[in-house]
C-alpha cells in the first residue's frame, strides 16, 4: 500500500501533516495518528468535513451531492471522510488550528436523564455523565456536537449540544426523528429514562468567530436551533450583549419549539432578535410565511449592513441562505455553516 503525505493548512495558518495509505480517506488516517480533525457523520452526508484541495490527486468516494455540488467539485473543494489520495495532498481548512483535537477521544458512559417530545417529531433527550470518578464537568465550546452510539450496536451519530459546558455532568441535545433513521428509530422505540449509552466527543468547528466585531444573523433549520441555543446560552451565562438577529424556520407551526426558551433569551440578551419562519403556514399565523432564506432576504434589504452570517440545518436551506447572502454582498468568508444530511 502507497503511503501519501496530507498537508492540511487551518484559517489562520498552521499547518498539520500526516501519512495516509491510499486504501483509507483523510479523516481516517488522520484518527489512526491521533489527530482528531472536525467531522460529523463520516460518509459524506453532512458537509463538516469540507475542505479544498490545493495540490495532489484524489477520488472522491461517494457523498451527498446538496453537500457538495458539481460546481465545488470542479473546484476542487472535498470532503476529507471521502478523500482518498493518490498522491501527497495539500489542503486548506475553513477552521482554525484550535478545532483539530490531538490524541484520541475515549468513550464515555452517560444516563438518560430526560427524554421528552417537544414538538412535532422533535424530542429533547437529556443526559448525564455516569462516571464520576472521571469527572462530572462537560468541556465543550458552543456549536460543537457529541457522537452518541445505539447500546450494543456500534453504530454512532453525532448531535449538536443546546446546552453549555457545566460542572454538572449534563449533556442536552434537539433531535428530529427521521422514518428511515437508525438513531431516530432507537429514540422512538427503545430508548428510556435510566438507560447508558456511550458518548464520543466533542468535535466539529462551528462556533462564534471570536476575532469580529460585526453583527450576527443566526439562520436556523428546525434541530439546527441547538448549537444556536448554547451559543447564545453561553453570550448570556457571560453577559455578552452583541447585536444578533435569529431566523427559526420550520416546514409548520407544530414544529416550533422553544418558544418560551426564545423569549426569555431576548429578555436577557437586549440585542438579540427573533423572526420564527413558518412554511406552510395556517392562515392565522402571525410570525412570518415563508423559508428563513426568504426571511433573510427581506431582512437584508430592510437593514443593510455588513454581518457574519451562521447557518445550520438541511442542505438545501443552507444552499438558498447562502445565495441570498452572497447576493446581497455578504462576502462568502464571512459565511459559516453547519450543515446536515
Amino acid at each position: 500500500m502507497s503511503e501519501h503525505q496530507i498537508t492540511l493548512t487551518t484559517r489562520d495558518g498552521h499547518e498539520v501533516t500526516f501519512s495516509c495509505g491510499d486504501s483509507f480517506d483523510v479523516v481516517s488516517a488522520g484518527e489512526q495518528a491521533a489527530i482528531l480533525l472536525p467531522s460529523l457523520c463520516r460518509d459524506g452526508g453532512c458537509g463538516a468535513c469540507l475542505g479544498h484541495c490545493a495540490e495532489g490527486e484524489y477520488t472522491l468516494g461517494e457523498y451527498n451531492a446538496g453537500v457538495l455540488p458539481e460546481a465545488a467539485v470542479s473546484g476542487r473543494d472535498v470532503l476529507l471522510c471521502r478523500t482518498y489520495p493518490h498522491s501527497d495532498l495539500k489542503i486548506t481548512a475553513p477552521y482554525d488550528y484550535a478545532h483539530i483535537h490531538f490524541g484520541h477521544h475515549e468513550a464515555r458512559n452517560a444516563v438518560i436523564t430526560g427524554l421528552k417530545t417537544i414538538a412535532d417529531r422533535t424530542v429533547r433527550l437529556k443526559l448525564s455523565w455516569q462516571d464520576e470518578q472521571d469527572g462530572m464537568a462537560v468541556e465543550f465550546e458552543p456549536g460543537q456536537c457529541m457522537e452518541l452510539e445505539i447500546p450494543d450496536t456500534g453504530i454512532r451519530r453525532a448531535y449538536s449540544l443546546a446546552n453549555t459546558g457545566n460542572w454538572r455532568g449534563e449533556l442536552e441535545f434537539l433531535i428530529r426523528l427521521q422514518p428511515e433513521g437508525r438513531f431516530s428509530g432507537y429514540l422512538s422505540r427503545g430508548a428510556e429514562v435510566g438507560q447508558v449509552l456511550k458518548v464520543y466527543g466533542p468535535s466539529g468547528a462551528f462556533g462564534l468567530q471570536a476575532d469580529s466585531l460585526n453583527p450576527a444573523i443566526f439562520i436556523a433549520g428546525g434541530t439546527g436551533l441547538a448549537p444556536f441555543l448554547s451559543m447564545l446560552r453561553r453570550l448570556a451565562e457571560w453577559g455578552e450583549d452583541r447585536a444578533i438577529h435569529l431566523l427559526f424556520g420550520v416546514n409548520r407551526e407544530s414544529e416550533l419549539f422553544y418558544i418560551d426558551e426564545l423569549d426569555r433569551l431576548q429578555q436577557q440578551l437586549p440585542g438579540l432578535s427573533v423572526t420564527l419562519c413558518v412554511w406552510k403556514s395556517a392562515p392565522d399565523w402571525l410570525g412570518f410565511s415563508g423559508t428563513p432564506a426568504e426571511a433573510l432576504q427581506n431582512y437584508l434589504l430592510e437593514h443593510p449592513g455588513d454581518y457574519d452570517i451562521y447557518l445550520c440545518g438541511p442542505p438545501l436551506l443552507l444552499t438558498a441562505a447562502t445565495q441570498v447572502a452572497l447576493a446581497r454582498g455578504i462576502a462568502e468568508q464571512r459565511i459559516f455553516s453547519e450543515k446536515f444530511g
